[in-house]
């Protein structure tokens, strides 16, 4: 594998989509790590949301890595966290209506990292928060939303996608738009070009 290539560890279809949109070519594997039992461990530790997002964009990136030594690969993980309760992706229909409700009318934080590794070491990290307010929508609104979103709003934490339908359902967004979406794009953009990953010289 040449030394420029690229891979993202995640079966994400948002942050899939992010570095395609960008134009950079890569590759896609998913890791394969226990991520909730990952995450058990850590809150036992008493890690923050941001420490749990950080943690697990390692855990992918270097697992991948290791596989790969000689590619770049990029790791990324987000958590919602609202009034001390940590949100995660809902496994059904009714989790997801579940969990709207709890957010409706309230201001949660959404915490994003992205990890980049080579050769089992990682090499660089950025973290980004973003605020994000709900509307105090009826469950009329919310039940006509989900009917609507179907069950993409499955593969997200908060069960919403800002960049489609989600957008209904907010009355303020304060923070990085990409980060919202998962992965903090710009600085990474300017870390891959830094190492010749880019638009003048792809993976």
């Amino acid at each position: 594998m040449p030394a420029s290539s690229l891979i993202l560890a995640s079966a994400s279809p948002s942050r899939r989509k992010l570095l395609a949109n960008a134009g950079l070519v890569f590759d896609t594997e998913p890791s394969g790590i226990d991520e909730e039992e990952a995450k058990r461990s850590l809150l036992a530790d008493h890690a923050s949301p941001q420490e749990i997002a950080e943690a697990l964009a390692e855990m992918k990136a270097l697992r991948v890595s290791a596989k790969h030594p000689q590619a770049m690969v990029v790791g990324g993980d987000s958590t919602l966290a609202s009034q001390g309760r940590l949100f995660d992706k809902p496994p059904t229909m009714e989790a997801a209506r579940k969990q709207l409700l709890a957010l409706r009318g309230q201001t949660h934080e959404l915490f994003s990292s992205v990890v980049v590794a080579r050769g089992g070491i990682r090499l660089w990290h950025w973290n980004e928060r973003a605020r994000l307010t709900m509307r105090p929508f009826n469950e009329a609104f919310l039940d006509a939303y989900l009917a609507r979103a179907g069950e993409e709003v499955l593969g997200s934490v908060g069960a919403y996608q800002l960049e489609g339908l989600g957008a209904h359902l907010f009355s303020r967004v304060d923070g990085d738009y990409f980060t919202i979406l998962g992965l903090p794009l710009l600085p990474l953009l300017s870390f891959l070009a830094g190492h010749g990953i880019g638009l003048t010289r792809a993976a």
